[in-house]
């Protein structure tokens, strides 16, 4: 199965060239503020892609997923999309699994604080995942800042290593864009636009 990933489109998804594949995944923040236009332009573009699988998850941007419930998103967004929150759904096979939850950064959505109050989350994920998407990136693998900091998650980069998916697929750091390949995991961070908001990324294509 041929997979397109991008993140980090923040409303500039309709200028984003994406190559043909079976399936397409988003991890998140798919708008700049949150807002419901945004959300539901993003929704109409999604949906209306030429992809027989589309998943998206949200990102720290994305309020409006934090302020309605799951059961309020699942109503109003198109028959062909996937949205993950805590949650999975398996694919001819692949079972993949999405969380928006990332380690506190400034007064953002779906911030969790580092240790127990994060690795909740991460409990939830289960041992046979393949792939796994969450917004925000896994400590010491593309994550540091523009700085040279690394910011991931170590109780998410404990998971993974325990769980070893096939694929671990994430964003939010823009500087920190690229792939990684180790042990048995494929890591990649596919935020699209770099840290000054320009779209200069391309899109990251993997088979499975």
């Amino acid at each position: 199965m041929k997979i397109v990933v991008i993140s980090d489109t923040h409303t500039q998804h309709r200028k984003v060239k994406l190559p043909d594949a079976d399936m397409i995944i988003h991890a998140g923040d798919i708008s700049s503020r949150g807002l419901q236009h945004e959300v539901f332009d993003f929704y109409q573009w999604f949906g209306s892609l030429d992809y027989k699988y589309k998943i998206f998850i949200a990102g720290n941007h994305d309020f409006y997923f934090e302020k309605h419930s799951q059961a309020t998103i699942l109503k109003e967004i198109p028959d062909n999309l996937i949205y993950l929150n805590d949650s999975g759904v398996e694919i001819e096979g692949l079972k993949i699994w999405g969380s928006p939850i990332q380690p506190w950064f400034y007064d953002w959505a779906f911030n969790r604080h580092r240790g127990d109050a994060i690795k909740k989350h991460w409990n939830l994920i289960p041992r046979n995942t393949d792939i796994l998407i969450t917004h925000g990136p896994a400590y010491g693998v593309l994550d540091k800042t523009i700085r040279g900091m690394p910011v991931g998650c170590e109780e998410l980069r404990k998971s993974i290593d325990t769980i070893k998916p096939k694929v671990f697929i994430c964003g939010h750091i823009h500087e920190a864009y690229g792939v990684e390949e180790i042990s048995e995991t494929k890591f990649i961070n596919a935020s699209v636009l770099d840290e000054h908001y320009r779209l200069v990324n391309s899109p990251v294509l993997i088979e499975i």
